[in-house]
C-alpha cells in the first residue's frame, strides 16, 4: 500500500475497537482494486460520536463503520437514515453525501442473511429461529429474519424488559412470525434452542477466549444450524457445545465480511472484492488452516 498526499481514508469506530477485524478486510479489497486508500480503526466513546463523525467529514474520510456500542447512538444522533437503519433501528455504517450530510444505513442484516444461506445452504424463510440476545446486533437479526418470512422467533435476553420491547415490535410488524419470548434461565433456553432449526448467538459473550458457553451440549440436536455473530475465534464455546450435540455451527465471519462488502459499494459505488476480503479474514482467524 502506497500512502499519498491523495489517500482516502476510511474507519470504524467502537469502544473498544482493538478486537476488529474490518481494517483487515477493506484494505484487502483497497489494495486488490488498487484503490489510493487505506481503512483504519479508532476508539471512540459513545458521548463524542457526533463530533467525531463532523470532523471526520471535514477531514475528508471517504466513509465509517460502527460497532458497539455506538450504533445505537448514530441511530439517535443522525437526522438522514435510510430504510435498512430505520427499520433496524441501528447504523453500522455512515456516509458522507456530496451535499455535506451524514447518511446512516445498516448492513448488518443483509450481511447475516447471506452468511446464513453460505453456511448452511439455505435462507431464513420457513425457519423456526431462537435468537439469544436481543440488543443491536440480536434485533437486527430478529427484525432481518422476520422480513424475510421466518416462520417463528424465540427471543431470549437477560433484560426482560429487552425481550418484551422486541416481542411488541416484531408481533406489530410482522404478524405472520409467531413470536415467542423466552422467560431468562438456561432452562428455558435451553428448550426453545432445542426446538428451533436455527440458533443464533447474538450476544457479546463469546469474545474473550476465556468465556464460558451460554448453553451447553443438551441445548442442541443434530441437524440444527447454529450460527455464533461472535467472529474472532474459528470456534466459540458455543460453538462447540452445538458441535457436541451433532448440530451444524458457523461463526460470524460470514455476517462480518458480506456486511462490509455492502458498505463498501455505498462509499466507493464499486463492488468489494469479496474473495480478497475473505481470504485475509480468514488468514486472520484460522492462520491458513480453514
Amino acid at each position: 500500500m502506497n500512502l499519498s498526499g491523495h489517500t482516502k481514508p476510511y474507519a470504524v469506530l467502537g469502544h473498544p475497537i482493538g478486537h476488529t477485524l474490518s481494517p483487515v478486510m477493506h484494505n484487502a479489497s483497497l489494495r486488490s482494486l488498487g484503490l489510493d486508500a487505506i481503512y483504519l480503526a479508532f476508539d471512540v466513546q459513545p458521548d463524542r460520536l457526533l463530533e467525531v463523525l463532523a470532523a471526520m467529514r471535514a477531514m475528508g474520510f471517504g466513509g465509517v463503520n460502527l460497532t458497539v456500542p455506538l450504533k445505537e447512538v448514530a441511530f439517535r444522533g443522525l437526522t438522514n437514515l435510510a430504510t435498512s437503519a430505520r427499520r433496524l433501528g441501528a447504523v453500522n455504517t455512515v456516509e458522507f453525501c456530496a451535499d455535506g450530510s451524514l447518511k446512516g444505513h445498516n448492513t448488518d442484516g443483509g450481511g447475516f442473511l447471506t452468511a446464513v444461506e453460505e453456511a448452511f445452504g439455505a435462507s431464513v424463510r420457513g425457519k423456526r429461529l431462537f435468537v439469544l440476545g436481543c440488543g443491536g446486533a440480536g434485533r437486527a437479526v430478529a427484525l432481518t429474519a422476520a422480513a424475510e418470512g421466518a416462520l417463528e422467533l424465540a427471543i431470549a435476553d437477560l433484560e426482560s424488559e429487552r425481550v418484551q420491547r422486541l416481542a411488541a415490535e416484531l408481533a406489530k410488524e410482522f404478524p405472520h412470525c409467531a413470536v415467542i419470548p423466552v422467560p431468562a434461565g438456561t432452562s428455558a433456553w435451553a428448550a426453545a434452542s432445542r426446538h428451533a432449526e436455527l440458533v443464533v448467538q447474538s450476544t457479546p459473550v463469546g469474545m474473550k477466549p476465556t468465556d464460558a458457553a451460554l448453553l451447553g451440549a443438551d441445548a442442541f440436536r443434530p441437524g440444527q444450524w447454529v450460527f455464533d455473530l461472535v467472529y474472532m475465534y474459528p470456534e466459540t464455546a458455543f460453538m462447540q457445545s452445538a458441535v457436541a450435540a451433532g448440530a451444524q455451527a458457523s461463526n460470524g465471519l460470514g455476517m462480518l465480511l458480506h456486511q462490509g462488502a455492502r458498505a463498501f459499494r455505498l462509499w466507493t459505488g464499486q463492488d468489494a472484492d469479496v474473495a480478497a476480503m475473505r481470504q485475509a479474514l480468514e488468514q486472520a482467524v484460522y492462520h491458513g488452516k480453514h
